[in-house]
């Protein structure tokens, strides 16, 4: 049962990233409970503005920044970065996703603002990484999925390169990132000493190729594109029907007779092509073309029925609007709303963690670009004056 309280309350973040990585990131810690303040310049996040309607506020922006308090701060002027230095001297976690050696030519890097709080755990999420050759290079969520080999093996097989359906390096970074500053602040905990998080796009991309890893190293073979197929199991991908297709996962020898049965073919069991689970990899077109001769005379909703029924793995392939319809989307309380300043109420995702005693909580607004700067900064201990001086610079 719910405590009532959140998991990272009294945790204050500062999240001077921008587009996605750092400020999904920044998101996770902000549902968990911590105090997450969102550090803008002067023309604000770009993410603002993809997807808006007009001005400042887009739907893309309440996706990655519900419930953060939002200040803006010219990090180019001393006042500015005057600013950010009382900040980070009251700060927990620092995220930011500049190219290495911004934050050093600025004055504001882990080696400055650690020197003032050692407790600081500080983050950086980058294209590259901080160091090898590539460092200086921008980090870009496309970009990242070609280098890191993601592309090479999405699409179908012979067919063009294809980048994955959501930004797959750029939220994988996020995440990866966050399980380092949770696990930062375990080691605080015993330790009193925060550090620096190093982590990238390339990185988390070459981090989720772990079965194709795992083929190039066993077997120094050059993965390629597989369409929904799995590297290692068949039948387990998309299979054609009278009116679509459905997924199947029936990879291993158990699901594979089951689903044999069900076609009134368990005599393919027996057959050397199929009898193995490397067999049936090997002569995965073979399976599927047999496969699909029965399935493609009716439709999904027969077959899923016909599966569901047998403990067979199998699902629908959704559109996101069925996705979201779906009622296990609902019952698992992966939509919620939140206030919005421009576009009143508005629908976003849930948090798909759930935790007994402390568990996230979503929003409940978005922020105004520098909605809290006077806010946050009198709390930092500037007095009116400098407050001022700074809202000079950075509205």
């Amino acid at each position: 049962m719910s405590t009532g309280r959140k998991a990272l309350e009294g945790i204050r973040v500062l999240d001077v990233a921008q587009v996605m990585a750092g400020p999904f990131c920044a998101m996770q810690l902000c549902d968990m409970g911590a105090d997450v303040i969102k550090v803008e310049p002067p023309e604000g996040d770009p993410t603002r503005q993809m997807g808006a309607r007009g001005g400042l506020d887009s739907a893309g922006f309440a996706a990655l920044n519900r419930g953060k308090r939002a200040i803006v701060l010219d990090l180019k002027s001393i006042a500015g970065r005057h600013a950010f230095e009382r900040l980070a001297a009251r700060t927990d976690i620092l995220i930011e996703n500049f190219r290495p050696g911004v934050m050093r030519a600025l004055g504001l890097d882990y080696s400055a603002l650690s020197a003032r709080n050692p407790r600081l755990i500080y983050a950086s999420i980058s294209g590259y990484g901080q160091t090898g050759p590539d460092a200086p290079k921008g980090g870009f969520d496309l970009v990242a999925q070609g280098v890191s080999g993601l592309m090479s093996v999405t699409g179908e097989p012979g067919g063009p390169p294809v980048k994955s359906g959501v930004p797959i390096t750029d939220l994988g970074a996020g995440l990866f990132a966050l399980a380092a500053v949770l696990a930062a602040l375990h080691h605080r905990d015993r330790s009193g000493r925060g550090q620096h998080i190093d982590t990238s796009l390339v990185e988390a991309g070459l981090a989720l190729s772990v079965w194709e890893a795992a083929e190039y190293f066993s077997e120094q073979v050059t993965p390629e594109a597989q369409g929904s197929a799995h590297r290692f199991l068949a039948p387990y991908q998309a299979i054609r029907c009278s009116d679509g297709y459905i997924t199947i996962g029936a990879g291993t020898d158990r699901l594979f007779a089951a689903l044999c049965d069900l076609l009134g073919h368990g005599d393919w069991t027996s057959e050397e092509a199929f009898a193995t689970a490397a067999a049936r990899v090997r002569n995965r077109a073979a399976l599927v073309d047999r496969i699909e001769a029965i399935t493609s005379r009716h439709t999904r909703a027969h077959w899923l029925e016909q599966l569901d029924g047998r403990a067979i793995p199998c699902g629908p392939i959704n559109t996101y609007a069925e996705a979201f319809a779906d009622p296990q989307t609902k019952a698992r309380g992966m939509i919620a709303e939140l206030d919005h300043p421009t576009l009143g109420r508005i629908s976003t995702l849930g948090s798909p963690i759930k935790m007994s005693e402390t568990p996230p909580v979503v929003g409940p607004h978005v922020p105004r670009l520098g909605e809290h700067t006077r806010e946050v900064l009198g709390e930092a201990g500037l007095t009116e004056s400098e407050i001022d001086t700074v809202c000079g610079r950075a509205r």
